[in-house]
């Protein structure tokens, strides 16, 4: 669990504030190498852009286009890398790309794509599959014009859950870190030389001296209290999702295509017991804490929906739940925003690295970086030798993805301890009892939300937010983490206010 404001140390050789994917790949880096070191994050760990990406480990097969090759090398080797060492938590995803007569992009264009996209990952994965074979694939494609597809590979995780893995396994290792707990840089005239951090739980504060600082805050980075000057002006860009019941998107792979507006790639594809559709990328002006999906954006996504899937005629209100990201995209000035780059970028000062932007797929590579440029000021903090992300480990049958969410140890103590009634499925979900009751004992779990929307993605993939499920829920908070009546009627009107302003469906 993360330790409480009261028993941190005055000091620590590193401190990363941000809890995301790039904080926590930091924290992880660190940690195995021996430092000491302490994450704080404001919110809940995963709470910000981290919780709301596509959820795709991916090469980023169109930055080919733009010439990001070096992006796209590193990415689809970072997305092997995490598919050999991640298994159950990072899983293979086949793509269908179908092409149709007189719409780009054309077969011979793709087919050059994805051998370029193959060699950089040394593996074949593309193949082309005619007209009635990629309708055995995806009965529901529109017909029209169907010349056949792109077939490749690529691969989906629970982001949230990443996050988590990372940050439990640094924990593991002899770090720690502490959620709700808003920082403000302290300096020393232009050195940065620790951090002010405060427990939202108890209004306490702290001041904790530290070797070197990461600034490591995703699209807050040059908005942190107390940060000197030198940050990249960022540019915000929101993306948003609708998550659909499958019995109205009935997927069995991920299908990707162009918008019939702006020709932008779009997608749809299982994960977590649903299906998912994203993305957009618009400039985002609202508050950075509350990016929610608007109803334009809605129509955006279904008037794609509609092109692809014509005979399903979904509309936005159908969908489960939606749920809006902040890209942390340093601004390049151009004037579309997908044209952007998607490269991490890395500033440092006295007592102070920054990193921000990045991709998902690519944590472990930024995460390292910043090491070697905290080592810079403190010899301690260079990264260890290479070695896997995660140690993969034989796992019971059946139950690889829950050794992949949860690591090794945490996952045969699960099952050695589950209620035999807590391991069936919640609903049509993938989740269990036992995993919500895991969680609640162990996993740093301090609001409801945390449980419903990071620790497990029910409120995504549930009707409702789940609704439905939430007495029995708040029972097992009452049990493991010793809520009252009052305490749990709290949380859930707080839980299910912030799910029907954040993740409600445009339009329901």
């Amino acid at each position: 669990m993360s330790s409480r404001i009261d028993a941190l140390d005055a000091r620590y050789e590193l401190i990363v504030v941000g809890g995301g994917i790039t904080g926590a790949g930091v924290l992880h880096e660190a940690a195995r190498s021996g430092a000491k070191a302490l994450l704080v994050e404001a919110g809940d760990f995963a709470s910000g852009t981290s919780s709301r990406s596509s959820k795709l480990v991916h090469g980023g097969l169109r930055y080919l286009k733009s010439g990001q090759w070096r992006l796209t090398l590193e990415s689809v080797r970072e997305r092997q890398r995490l598919l050999d060492e991640a298994p159950g938590l990072v899983e293979p995803l086949t793509f269908v790309m179908p092409i149709y007569a007189g719409r780009k992009p054309g077969r011979r264009t793709m087919q050059l794509g994805l051998w370029l996209y193959d060699r950089m990952a040394g593996v074949r994965r593309s193949r082309w599959v005619d007209a009635a074979g990629t309708l055995a694939l995806e009965p529901d494609l529109d017909r029209a014009g169907l010349l056949g597809a792109m077939v490749y590979e690529d691969a989906r995780t629970d982001d949230a859950r990443l996050v988590l893995r990372l940050i439990f396994d640094a924990l593991a290792a002899g770090a720690t870190a502490l959620s709700y707990a808003p920082a403000e840089l302290l300096r020393d005239g232009s050195r940065v030389r620790g951090v002010r951090v405060r427990d939202v739980a108890s209004g306490a504060q702290r001041e904790i001296e530290a070797d070197v600082v990461v600034n490591a805050s995703g699209a807050w980075a040059d908005r942190l209290p107390g940060a000197p000057a030198g940050a990249p002006p960022l540019r915000p860009l929101r993306g948003s999702h609708l998550v659909f019941p499958a019995r109205r998107l009935p997927l069995r792979h991920a299908v990707s295509w162009l918008h019939p507006h702006d020709r932008r790639p779009v997608f749809a594809y299982p994960w977590e017991g649903a299906v998912l559709c994203g993305t957009t990328d618009i400039d985002h002006r609202e508050e950075l804490w509350s990016p929610r999906i608007t109803a334009h954006e809605g129509a955006y996504l279904t008037e794609a929906l509609a092109q692809q899937f014509p005979r399903l005629a979904l509309q936005a209100h159908e969908a489960i739940s939606s749920y809006a990201g902040v890209r942390p995209v340093v601004d390049g000035g151009k004037a579309d925003p997908s044209a952007e780059s998607r490269e991490s970028a890395l500033w440092s000062g006295p007592g102070l690295v920054g990193v921000t932007g990045g991709k998902l797929t690519t944590f472990r590579t930024t995460a390292r970086q910043a090491l070697r440029a905290a080592s810079r000021q403190a010899a301690r903090l260079a990264p260890g030798r290479e070695r896997p992300v995660f140690q993969p480990v034989p796992c019971e049958d059946g139950h690889a993805r829950l050794y992949g969410r949860l690591g090794a140890v945490a996952a045969s103590a699960l099952l050695r301890d589950a209620r035999a009634d807590e391991l069936q499925p919640i609903g049509e979900t993938p989740y269990s009892w036992a995993e919500l009751r895991w969680s609640a004992r162990h996993e740093a779990v301090l609001h409801l939300q945390d449980l419903m929307l990071r620790r497990t993605r029910l409120g995504l993939v549930a009707e409702s937010g789940g609704a439905d499920h939430l007495g029995r829920v708040l029972e097992i908070c009452r049990s493991e983490l010793g809520w009252d009546d009052a305490r749990c009627a709290r949380e859930a009107q707080s839980y299910l206010a912030y799910w029907q302003a954040q993740h409600a469906p445009p339009g329901a």
